[in-house]
């Protein structure tokens, strides 16, 4: 145990909102600089042309389904790093940390290089018209071969959350957006030796900047000043721990899967209407992913301070985090949502210039959704919870119930048995908010969620891995 991994403290004492807030904040604008690679590439495809836009917006839920793969076992270990961070288990910090990492990147390897292959046959799946088939294509096989480093660097933001430090990762994402801004421009168009990419060339530059992000983290994890003290032997495959940590994981990645293919099946049913639905839904459902960013943050938050005060064996406190964290999530996103329905067009103008009928479509979408952010904040911060927990599994099952018993299904039937046609299909993300939040708050408040076992998730069957001097689970 280094000294400068004592020297950080834990997320157990003080004044609960004020510690909420501040680990919120630099979450929520991580994940909107993480969002913005998303953006800065809508920005320039968005000059040129619809055909673009449909091309990526076709390509965008087949590479949120496989990040949310990775991302799901990052939620394992972002929580086993959390409780044993907060029980002071410091040794077991760092082994969690490196054998995440190991688990991930093995699974990022495999998706690489199977999705890669199926690339083809997954647009032909999803529905992709000829007009844009060749240019989503090469756009999804260029951001493939990034998975591998978006895995590391997504392991990387949940172990730093883990202990608290949150700032780090922020940086290095401010960073890297500056530089893919700069980068896009370069690779769409070309310029000197760099032949112009069209479409592909967003992806192109987001995998450079992928690479230095992992090689950053990496870097900050071995030199071991922020919570964590990583060394290359403790790569070394610790089997029990992984099946650990790839149970608890499973249930996340299952959680976010179902999202991501959720978001494909919407896809899907939009691009039955044509190219400019197809692109009125993929400038509409980045505006709303972009807005309900602050409360995955908030949800983050609850679940790492939740996490700590299981590991400090301090329930009670760690379920008036939960309290104050619906509360804010909720209002938070009720403000916004007003905000965005105010500034429904120039957001989408900001997406798409010069075709009308694809802009006010998509203004319509905006508005539409926009007013059921706030009970999308109920759900998320419900599943911060549980998962803060260790309970995994009932987060899964409220995002399989909110996508494919609500969503999927009220999509379908108004898109195609009601005068609402494919506007059937904005309408379908108020209902579902509103239904979900109200499954989630009734589960939330029969308060058996958090089971009676509060020892941490890693259990005696791991004990093996605790070091010598007893300074781990």
């Amino acid at each position: 145990m280094t000294p400068t991994t004592r020297a950080r403290p834990t997320l157990t004492q003080g004044p609960i909102l004020k510690t909420l807030l501040a680990l919120a904040w630099p979450i929520v604008f991580g994940n909107l600089l993480q969002t913005g690679y998303q953006l800065v590439d809508a920005f320039w495809v968005g000059k040129l042309g619809a055909r673009a836009v449909a091309a990526v917006a076709v390509s965008f839920p087949v590479s949120f389904l496989l990040i949310a793969l990775g991302s799901g076992f990052s939620v394992a270990g972002s929580v086993l790093v959390a409780q044993n961070f907060g029980a002071r288990h410091l040794k077991m910090v760092n082994h969690v940390a490196a054998q995440a990492l190991v688990l991930t990147t093995g699974l990022a390897l495999l998706l690489t290089v199977g999705a890669h292959v199926a690339s083809p046959y997954i647009l032909h799946l999803m529905g992709a018209g000829p007009d844009i088939f060749e240019q989503a294509n090469r756009f999804q096989q260029v951001l493939f071969w990034g998975l591998s480093f978006n895995f590391g660097f997504l392991m990387f933001q949940a172990l730093m959350r883990g202990v608290g430090e949150v700032k780090i990762p922020l940086y290095i994402n401010l960073a890297t957006l500056a530089l893919n801004f700069g980068l896009d421009p370069l690779f769409i168009y070309g310029w000197g030796p760099i032949p112009a990419m069209g479409v592909a060339g967003t992806a192109a530059a987001t995998l450079i900047t992928q690479v230095l992000s992992v090689i950053v983290g990496l870097a900050v994890l071995l030199r071991g000043r922020s919570g964590i003290q990583l060394a290359f032997k403790g790569f070394r495959p610790d089997w029990a721990l992984m099946r650990r940590i790839f149970r608890l994981g499973g249930p996340s990645s299952v959680d976010l899967s179902a999202r991501a293919l959720g978001l494909s099946m919407l896809t899907t049913l939009a691009a039955g209407f044509g190219t400019a639905v197809l692109a009125t839904y993929g400038i509409g459902s980045r505006i709303i992913a972009l807005a309900i960013i602050p409360a995955l943050g908030i949800s983050l938050a609850c679940s790492t301070l939740v996490a700590q005060n299981v590991g400090a064996r301090n329930l009670p406190r760690a379920l008036r985090t939960a309290n104050y964290a619906l509360g804010v999530s909720f209002t938070t996103l009720l403000v916004l949502g007003g905000l965005i329905w105010l500034a429904a067009r120039p957001l989408v103008s900001f997406f798409l210039q010069g075709d009308e009928e694809v802009s006010q479509r998509a203004v319509e979408f905006v508005r539409i959704a926009s007013l059921s952010l706030c009970f999308t904040g109920v759900q998320q911060t419900v599943s911060g919870a549980f998962r803060g927990v260790g309970n995994t599994l009932s987060a899964m099952v409220l995002t399989i119930t909110g996508i494919w018993v609500f969503q999927f299904p009220v999509a379908w039937y108004l898109s195609h048995h009601t005068a609402l046609g494919f506007r059937g299909i904005w309408w379908s993300f108020v209902v579902a908010n509103v239904l979900i939040s109200v499954v989630a708050g009734l589960w939330y408040w029969k308060g058996n969620w958090h089971g009676r076992d509060l020892a941490d998730p890693l259990g005696p069957q791991v004990a093996t891995a605790s070091p010598p001097d007893g300074n781990a689970s």
